[in-house]
């Protein structure tokens, strides 16, 4: 069964969803990354991390979470994460310094070629 909200990995048009699972810290931040002067680097790292605490890798369309669809999947992630709201920020500046490091890379290859 197909769903119209499943992607391969999480789409960034669904983030406004998730806006309202946490505290201010987590709301700030993804009224941050969908704000249209957001840096490349903001929204890939949030990507990043919700594609590592959401599991997309493994997901398939046949899976349960495929059939719900990035949504659910990605609000039922951030409401079940345990740890500090603290520690899901820091795993966003993490992920945010690896896509900022990836980007400047690219951008430095592009120079020299």
């Amino acid at each position: 069964m197909y769903n119209s909200e499943t992607e391969v990995l999480f789409p960034l048009r669904f983030s406004s969803a998730l806006a309202d699972l946490r505290d201010e810290g987590w709301k700030s931040l993804v009224e941050n990354v969908n704000s249209s002067q957001a840096p490349r680097a903001v929204k890939i790292g949030f990507i990043l991390m919700m594609v590592r605490l959401n599991g997309c890798i493994g997901c398939n369309a046949d899976s349960y979470r495929a059939m719900k669809g990035c949504t659910a999947c990605a609000r039922q992630t951030i409401r079940r994460f345990r740890n500090s709201e603290q520690e899901l920020l820091n795993l966003y500046e993490q992920a945010r310094l690896e896509a900022e490091h990836f980007l400047e890379k690219q951008e430095n290859h592009r120079n020299i070629g």
